[in-house]
């Protein structure tokens, strides 16, 4: 059985503070404009990415108008199918049906080809990366096995290739292998256990602090101090005393590992929610946009070892978090990830993928007459506005508490369109 206390974990056994009984905080909702237009952006740009995958798989190299008629919940569209496909040529080439000619059809351009190849290409030389998420997602999870149908709405936030079950899982049969869960779906399994990918994202980022010079992390390693998450709040809550001292409380209740063993923390705990927090915290890291949708999470809940009501978390720490109503849809996204409306540290692909929207908006149509809504330089002029006015600080305070009663029936279960 492996070490799961190396790395700095804590021993849960013993701990003395379960019990804080820290004091909690009702806070407004506050909506950042920056975060809500990336949500927006990057709807579009994933539900283009999903369409090329649906163009290639197909057998016939295109897709029929009547095939994706329903697909618009799936996409997470709030357009008709149709109309998003058209907005986009330089992506989708409309011709129509060899047999009806009143059935639209769509490929794939030559465009999007280059830009299909160059993805794959991504994907073999990161190989390795996509490996070690996946590994890393298991490795939180009680049984170290995670339903392939929990995964699938995962996949482009994960930066997991089209039919990664087929084309990455079997390459490493030392490490994955696919099993039936208990309710009888296809799952898949991590059977190596790897102590260096047991290292959660914001250890990482201390160590790194260490090493510049840093005392913090050498401390927590000692046993000495709490390790401290990241925050960023919005405007007007930093002056707050009774923020920063419920935030201080926080702060020091000791760090649960997201890998870490927790069956013996108490499920009703202050500790159990810093735990909580450490899972949120570590699974939006691991995705390439740090930033995934609420019911994505909630699938995974009982693997992970979540409370039923675990996405109160998202308003009650909103100086970690940032919860968003954009798209008619809950998104979550890791507010440390992102500054002045752009990723820190993007990787390859998230790099190639604002490409790839880059190539969506050069080829936008207007609506009224068909016509090119935007030449290149036109795109790259409003790029460059829009990411001058999408300052971090830029948000504007809603009349919205972030009580229990707003986390779980104000933004409900409904609004997430799956």
């Amino acid at each position: 059985m492996m070490n799961k206390f190396k790395n700095g974990f804590l021993p849960l056994m013993n701990l003395q503070f379960q019990y804080r009984g820290i004091a909690k905080v009702r806070l407004k909702w506050v909506k950042n404009r920056s975060l809500d237009h990336i949500i927006d952006k990057e709807t579009d740009l994933k539900a283009a990415s999903l369409l090329k995958d649906a163009i290639k798989r197909s057998s016939t190299g295109f897709l029929t108008a009547k095939t994706f008629s329903d697909w618009q919940k799936l996409l997470g569209l709030t357009i008709p199918v149709l109309r998003f496909m058209r907005r986009y040529p330089t992506l989708f080439h409309e011709f129509p049906h060899p047999r009806w000619n009143s059935l639209p059809c769509f490929r794939l351009t030559e465009t999007a080809q280059l830009l299909d190849s160059q993805e794959q290409s991504i994907y073999t030389l990161h190989e390795n990366d996509t490996v070690e998420r996946l590994s890393r997602l298991l490795m939180m999870t009680k049984t170290r096995t995670v339903p392939l149908q929990s995964l699938y709405p995962l996949k482009f936030d994960l930066g997991f290739p089209d039919s990664f079950e087929k084309t990455l899982i079997p390459k490493y049969p030392e490490k994955f292998q696919f099993v039936k869960a208990s309710n009888g779906v296809s799952a898949v399994r991590l059977k190596d256990w790897c102590d260096e990918f047991a290292v959660s994202a914001l250890q990482r980022s201390n160590e790194v602090e260490c090493d510049s010079g840093s005392d913090q992390y050498r401390e927590f390693k000692r046993g000495k101090t709490a390790l401290v998450f990241p925050m960023r709040f919005p405007r007007g809550y930093g002056g707050q005393k009774k923020v920063r001292f419920w935030m201080d409380e926080f702060q020091k209740l000791p760090y649960i590992s997201p890998y870490a063993d927790s069956s013996k923390i108490d499920p009703k705990s202050d500790l159990m929610e810093k735990r909580v927090v450490g899972v949120l915290h570590e699974i939006l890291s691991l995705c390439l946009h740090k930033k995934t949708k609420r019911n994505y999470l909630r699938s995974l809940r009982e693997e992970l070892n979540l409370p039923h009501k675990f996405t109160r978390i998202f308003t009650r720490y909103p100086g970690i978090f940032y919860l968003s109503l954009k798209c008619k849809t809950t998104t979550v996204t890791l507010r440390e990830g992102y500054a002045r409306g752009k990723l820190v540290d993007p990787h390859p692909l998230a790099r190639h993928r604002d490409n790839f929207y880059h190539v969506m908006r050069t080829g936008l149509l207007y609506r009224g007459d068909g016509s090119l809504k935007l030449g290149e330089e036109d795109a790259l002029m409003v790029d460059s506005v829009e990411n001058d006015e999408m300052g971090d600080g830029d948000s504007e305070e809603e009349e919205v508490e972030t009580s229990d009663e707003f986390s779980e029936d104000e933004v409900s279960d409904s609004d997430d369109s799956e």
